[in-house]
C-alpha cells in the first residue's frame, strides 16, 4: 500500500527535482551526510528511497547503495537518473535482502510513511550486520501533531505554533504542490521504545537547524525544529 504515493509520484519528482526540497537542502542533507561519510561504511540500504537522491549522494561518497521503495514510478525515476544503481520495488515491511548484508541502513524521512513501524524496524535490524548503524531522519512528533494547526498569526501580529493530541497515534493526510500522501503521527516515545526493544543502542541524536539560509521560513524552523536525526547501533 503506497498511501497516495502512486498518484503523487510525478508531482513529487517535479517538486524534489535534482537538488531536493528546502528542508533537505538546508536542514537535513549536511547532518545526514556527516553521519555517513568517512566512517568506513561499505554498503548502505536506503529504505523508502523515493527517486533515489540520497542513494546517489551516498554513492558519491564511495558507499555502495541499494534503494528500496514500494512506489514503482519512483523506482523507475531512480533507475533513469542512476542507471548503474541498484533500485528495487519493495516494501519496508518485507525487504528483498539477505540477513546482515549492510553496515548502514537509512530511513530518510520515510518512517512517517510506513504504517507498520515495528515490522519495518525488525526488517531494518535483520538487514544490518551486528555493529552496523541505523541512520534516521524523521519529522518531529510535534510537527506531525500539528497537521491542521501549526503556525498561526496572533492578534498582536506575533506567530504561534500549535499542536494537539500529541500522544494519539494516527494517520494524517497532507497535501501540497500536487502531492497528497498519508503520514503517520507517532510521539517520539513510540519510536524510541520500538528501537530500544529491538536492542538498538542510541549513538547520536540531533535536532538540526537551517544552515546557510535566513528569512522567515528559516526562523520558523529554528523556533520549532521540523526534523530530528538519530543514529542507532545494532548490538
Amino acid at each position: 500500500m503506497t498511501q497516495g504515493w502512486d498518484a503523487s509520484a510525478q508531482a513529487w519528482i517535479d517538486v524534489i527535482g535534482s537538488e531536493g526540497d528546502w528542508g533537505r537542502r538546508y536542514v537535513l542533507d549536511a547532518p545526514m551526510l556527516q553521519r555517513a561519510r568517512g566512517r568506513g561504511f561499505r554498503r548502505a540500504l536506503d529504505i523508502g528511497c523515493g527517486e533515489g537522491r540520497f542513494c546517489r549522494m551516498l554513492r558519491a561518497q564511495g558507499i555502495e547503495s541499494v534503494g528500496i521503495d514500494p512506489t514503482r514510478a519512483l523506482i523507475e525515476e531512480s533507475r533513469r537518473r542512476d542507471p548503474d544503481g541498484d533500485y528495487r520495488v519493495a516494501a519496508a515491511e518485507s525487504l528483498p535482502v539477505e540477513d546482515a548484508s549492510f553496515d548502514l541502513v537509512v530511513f530518510y524521512l520515510s518512517l512517517i510513511d510506513i504504517a507498520d513501524l515495528d515490522a519495518a524496524l525488525r526488517e531494518a535490524k535483520r538487514a544490518l550486520r551486528p555493529g552496523g548503524s541505523l541512520l534516521i531522519a524523521n519529522l518531529q512528533g510535534f510537527n506531525t501533531a500539528a497537521v491542521g494547526q501549526g503556525w498561526s498569526r496572533e492578534p498582536d501580529g506575533s506567530r504561534r505554533f500549535s499542536i494537539d493530541h500529541y500522544l494519539q497515534e494516527r494517520p494524517t493526510w497532507i497535501a501540497w504542490q500536487g502531492i497528497s500522501i498519508c503520514n503517520h503521527h507517532r510521539p517520539l516515545q513510540r519510536y524510541l521504545q520500538a528501537l530500544l526493544q529491538l536492542g538498538f543502542e542510541l549513538r547520536h541524536f540531533a535536532e538540526p537547524e537551517p544552515q546557510g539560509v535566513s528569512g522567515e521560513k528559516a526562523d520558523r524552523y529554528r523556533r520549532a525544529p521540523n526534523f530530528l536525526v538519530m543514529e542507532w547501533e545494532r548490538g
